[in-house]
């Protein structure tokens, strides 16, 4: 049975209502500071924190429920004597429902933002939910009020269900706090991460596997957690997947870019002078691979587009905005996911989290950009100034294929991409296979060094002009060579792009 509640919120939401139909049931109401204003003010009977401890608040706030008659009361054991004694002796009055949640640090980071009175609550009634109830969210209100009218108390699945839900909750705030504050990103020996809830997915990459979406907190970069979801089925987690690396693609561009993403790894990519251009181009490098695939803009999404999209199987678009134009013409076909995330900036996002059998693997994201400075060319001839803005272009399109990656591209479009497999021979035979005639004369960009001239040979006899390459290999001096051999200019970035 329910005698007493402490009411600590900094959400609001419902909280009248819901404090109301408490005191309906008889239930003493004790509050604090914001909260217990509130309460009095829709003119709620309420009995403050400072009444109960006989101790005033203190210290902007700081000091008010770190007190053994708040503890006390939550933690003691009901059917322990020792605890009933000790309580009865010290004149502390049982608690049975905590409801808190905490200062908004997600929202507001700050250091006045760092709640310490409201976790030590909730983990104290957590510990003790056998006995005592703990509410956190407001979209539970309504539970409880059900179980007190209908069992006149909180069954044990409610207690079991909203003490999970309160460790998490202050797992969570504790988490984004470490991460918050972990400024120099350091590989620290204890290391945690908060997530919040964006969506339960219909399933993961197959449809037995349950999945969820979720989002770290304080995101500053350009986000598919963020967008603005203007058509469309639920986003899948494929869907999801592909589009975040749809989106660190054209990130990484000044001028107008395209991408089109299948299994994460683009089948086609241009940049052009108009965003429609660097699409149409974009599309034509695959089109067979471009089905169902799908299309990230980095530039607002025109008419033009939105028809050509209209006529082929896309399974999503994601741009900064959408003429309004646009929006109507995609409306002919509703299931297609129209996804507007707002200006694109490259990522902020410093580390790259991956989970491994019993734990993870954390590394620096690679956000590296090359320039004219950090590129050395080791061969005889010398790249042109097209050549050398392709290979740029080839490079950074071959940071996001899946390694062994080889990129070929001229004009600021990309021709062919061999991506995943397990030698680098065969990597170069299919993007030579995609590229076809269109070889002759483009570029050529491999995400690690060729360990032999193999790949060289080939590329020459297709008719490629340039390559750029990380170099590194003991076999250097062969590849070099045989580059010049086909007066073919080399290119060395002295850094690696493998994307496993």
């Amino acid at each position: 049975m329910i005698q007493r509640a402490l009411v600590s919120v900094s959400d609001k939401t419902g909280l009248t209502s819901f404090v109301q139909q408490l005191v309906a049931l008889g239930i003493e109401i004790i509050s604090t500071g914001g909260t217990a204003k509130t309460l009095t003010a829709a003119g709620i009977p309420v009995r403050s924190i400072d009444d109960l401890t006989g101790f005033p608040e203190m210290m902007d706030g700081r000091v008010k429920t770190l007190h053994p008659k708040v503890h006390g009361g939550i933690l003691a054991v009901r059917d322990n004597p020792e605890h009933m004694a000790a309580a009865q002796q010290h004149t502390i009055a049982m608690i049975d429902l905590v409801v808190v949640n905490l200062y908004p640090f997600e929202t507001k980071p700050s250091i006045a933002n760092i709640d310490i009175g409201g976790p030590a609550m909730v983990r104290s009634a957590a510990k003790n939910f056998k006995y005592v109830g703990v509410v956190v969210d407001p979209n539970d209100y309504q539970a409880v009020i059900q179980d007190l009218h209908t069992e006149h108390k909180l069954t044990d699945k409610t207690r079991h269900y909203l003490m999970q839900k309160a460790f998490a909750h202050t797992a969570y705030y504790d988490s984004m706090i470490a991460d918050y504050m972990n400024t120099n990103r350091q590989f620290t020996e204890q290391l945690s991460f908060g997530y919040r809830k964006v969506a339960d997915l219909r399933y993961g990459e197959n449809p037995h596997q349950a999945a969820a979406w979720y989002r770290q907190p304080f995101i500053q970069e350009t986000s598919l957690a963020t967008a603005d979801i203007i058509q469309g089925k639920q986003l899948s987690y494929n869907n999801i997947m592909d589009g975040d690396a749809a989106l660190r693609l054209v990130a990484k561009f000044t001028e107008p870019a395209c991408a089109i993403i299948k299994h994460t790894n683009p089948c086609g990519t241009a940049v052009a002078n108009t965003i429609t251009t660097a699409f149409e181009r974009a599309y034509a490098a695959d089109p067979q691979s471009a089905f169902g695939g799908i299309v990230a803009l980095n530039r607002t999404c025109t008419l033009a587009i939105a028809e050509a999209l209209t006529k082929i199987f896309v399974e999503l678009v994601i741009a900064p905005d959408f003429e309004p134009a646009a929006i109507t013409e995609f409306s002919k076909k509703a299931k297609v996911r129209i996804l507007a995330v707002g200006p694109i900036q490259p990522t902020q996002a410093s580390w790259h989290i991956r989970q491994v059998s019993g734990g993870l693997l954390v590394q620096q994201a690679d956000t590296q950009l090359l320039t004219d400075q950090t590129l050395r060319t080791v061969t005889t001839a010398q790249p042109s100034p097209a050549q050398l803005r392709d290979l740029q272009f080839a490079w950074i399109v071959c940071q996001h294929v899946k390694s062994n990656a080889i990129v070929l591209a001229k004009n600021g479009v990309t021709l062919g991409v061999g991506a995943g497999q397990m030698s680098r021979i065969d990597s170069t035979n299919i993007a030579l296979t995609k590229a076809g005639d269109q070889a002759v004369g483009a570029v050529v960009a491999s995400d690690a060094f060729f360990p032999f001239r193999d790949s060289i040979d080939q590329l020459a006899q297709a008719g490629l002009a340039a390559i750029i390459q990380p170099g590194g290999s003991i076999k250097d001096a062969e590849v070099i060579a045989a580059a010049n051999e086909h007066n073919l200019a080399m290119v060395f970035t002295g850094q690696r792009a493998f994307l496993h």
